[in-house]
């Protein structure tokens, strides 16, 4: 396996139980708050990422070593599970999400990626070709992303509590 995956799955194998640590038995004050028009509450981070989970890295993992650049990547919706997923559970989504990871893991280990794949090019909807080794690192970043979405929202809850001490505290907005 390429260093580069170890790394990636350092990170990837993390994510389910640090959201499970953030998020397993909260109140909806703390799972369904956002911070703003057009932001994900923590509850829409965990059914995206299982969407993510479904139809994104993996699938397009496997579609670039299939066919190179020659098919492009499908279009991600990235609110299709948000949407579908309102009145499930949020200990559902997390153990959903757990399963799925593990499932994503286990096949990404069993492609046995070596350096030269990870130069290897397909081709993204919208940003056009991109490399394995650059899919690869998006999708740790992407959680990476999330899992600090998850704290801004639920940060946001007490941005009125906090009094003055919000001018001290970066994840919130100043005013």
């Amino acid at each position: 396996m390429a260093p580069e995956v170890d790394r990636s799955i350092e990170v990837l194998r993390r994510t389910p139980d640090a959201l499970r640590a953030l998020l397993g038995g909260q109140s909806d004050f703390w799972a369904r708050g956002n911070y703003g028009d057009a932001t994900f509450s923590p509850f829409d981070v965990v059914a995206h990422l299982v969407g993510a989970e479904q139809t994104n890295w993996v699938p397009r993992v496997r579609i670039l070593l299939q066919h190179g650049e020659a098919v492009p990547f499908p279009t991600f919706d990235r609110y299709a599970v948000v949407e579908a997923s309102r009145d499930r559970p949020l200990s559902e989504l997390l153990d959903t999400f757990a399963a799925l990871r593990a499932q994503s893991l286990d096949d990404l280990y069993a492609l046995n990626l070596t350096p030269a794949d990870l130069v290897r090019r397909g081709t993204h909807p919208a940003l056009g070709g991109v490399s394995l080794g650059q899919l690869l690192a998006a999708w740790t970043v992407h959680d990476l992303g999330h899992t600090h979405q998850v704290a801004k929202a639920m940060a946001y809850q007490y941005r009125d509590a906090v009094g003055p001490f919000r001018q001290y505290l970066s994840i919130l907005p100043s005013e």
